[in-house]
């Protein structure tokens, strides 16, 4: 019989860890090829890991719970083929550290997930920096002679998130020593003004004043933690207002032609492409043309340069059925037509309501898109998603009463009308660049052409 090592696989570009959610076969169960085998979480997504091959699974190496690193063995297939050669573990291995080193170069050179505008991928001395050590170091403003120091506990001498909280501790810790030494060496002047009336009016105010979160709870209050992809949406989000300066500018579109179009032409769509046709893959298409024509709103920043990206990739906010939030990239989208932006737009939300996406699936974005208008808002100001320069939402189309200039005067008529919002980073893009980026889309919208009939 021959036995086949499962080892953790790459799972996208910057992630090096994984932690075991849930084993979906028992040891000792048969499994067939592709079927899923187990469920891993990122500090990105969770995912189903599926059996490169028919057999028995014979040995579960990493319980669940554990975290592995990318190249890792997590458990032994035996399948009923006589083994003529067995790959040796340590050649595996290998093949492995070599796939992740190609796909950190890779990330360093396109500059993907970079999460500290502030803070480049590597230290002076080369150290690589990933980006969950990047945003911790630029929350705590820990400089890179300190990261320097650090010694990595992790794949090839990598700072891991333990590492620099290691060193958040050791420092904490030392700043607090001078103060215990004052405190022991002048325990009897504290005490003495403990007894004096001012002193005990202060106390009490500042009590009243600053009383812990837990005392101002009330008794029928529900405690919510939150979940690990909230904890990781949250932090992103505060991380995204502290590193770009955001403004946000608006602007109406008559999408009545739009509308019209789209009504009389929806169930044609469905009945030949098997796809149902929303407003989304439209906007999608109107984004990517107008990025296309306008590239420098498709752009990031590393520290004082201006990264302009090449590809169109686009990601789209999505609600999953836990009120939580993620974001999948349609991947150069200007080089798809309205039906295949339709069935990546579909295939991706379904997929992702039932958890199913890949984790290169929500990276690499350049541009994102939030639809404020699925739940009848008029518009929002969002958060750009870091390190994307800007974001677009758009709001409820509506019937509205408009004024509409003719030969003849002015008269009013009933329009469809939707709100466009463009939040973006201040310091590479002005408002003279966003208004007319706003402008572009506008009228793409407006005269709205999808080149099908």
């Amino acid at each position: 019989m021959a036995r086949m090592n499962i080892i953790l696989p790459a799972m996208g570009e910057g992630v090096i860890e994984a932690t075991i959610n849930k084993w979906l076969v028992a040891e000792g169960s048969m499994i067939k090829e592709d079927e899923p085998l187990v469920e891993v979480a990122t500090d990105k997504v969770d995912s189903e890991i599926p059996s490169p091959a028919s057999g028995t699974l014979v040995s579960v190496l990493a319980p669940e719970g554990t975290v592995k690193k990318i190249g890792d063995i997590i458990a032994i297939i035996e399948d009923d083929v006589q083994a003529t050669t067995e790959v040796p573990e340590k050649v595996e291995k290998e093949v492995e550290r070599i796939r992740e080193t190609i796909d950190a170069m890779k990330e360093e050179k396109e500059e993907i997930e970079v999460l500290s505008g502030g803070m480049k991928s590597r230290t002076p001395s080369g150290k690589f920096l990933s980006p969950l050590v990047r945003s911790i170091a630029a929350r705590e403003g820990i400089s890179y002679d300190e990261l320097d120091k650090i010694t990595g506990t992790g794949m090839d001498g990598r700072i891991t998130k333990d590492d620099i909280l290691k060193l958040l501790e050791k420092t904490q810790k030392s700043d607090k020593e001078p103060e215990i030494r004052r405190s022991a060496e002048e325990p009897k002047k504290e005490e003495e003004l403990k007894t004096e009336p001012e002193f005990q009016k202060i106390t009490s105010e500042k009590k009243t004043e600053a009383a812990p979160l837990h005392e101002k709870r009330q008794e029928a209050d529900e405690v919510i933690p939150m979940d690990r992809i909230r904890k990781i949406i949250a932090e992103h989000m505060v991380m995204s207002k502290r590193t770009s300066p955001h403004v946000t500018s608006f602007i109406d579109a008559d999408v009545t032609k739009l509308v019209n179009w789209r009504n009389s032409y929806k169930d044609k769509f469905l009945k030949a492409e098997g796809q149902k046709l929303t407003l989304m893959p439209i906007f999608v298409d109107a984004v990517a043309r107008a990025l296309y024509e306008m590239p420098m709103i498709n752009i990031s920043v590393d520290g004082t340069n201006i990264i302009k990206r090449k590809n169109i990739n686009i990601g789209m906010a999505t609600a999953m059925p836990d009120g939580n939030l993620i974001v999948p990239v349609i991947r150069n989208a200007n080089e798809k037509n309205l039906t295949g932006l339709a069935k990546a737009v579909n295939d991706l939300a379904d997929r992702a309501r039932k958890n199913k996406l890949k984790p290169d699936e929500i990276s690499g974005g350049t541009f994102t898109i939030t639809n404020f208008g699925s739940y009848h808002n008029l518009a929002g100001t969002p958060i750009i998603n870091q390190p994307q320069a800007a974001i677009l939402g758009t709001g409820v189309v509506r019937k509205t009463p408009v004024v509409i200039e003719t030969p003849d005067g002015d008269v009013i008529a009933i329009r469809q009308i939707m709100i466009l919002s463009l939040s973006y980073d201040h310091r590479v893009i002005d408002g003279a660049l966003a208004g007319k980026f706003l402008h572009k889309v506008k009228g793409i919208l407006e005269n709205y052409s999808p080149g099908i009939e």
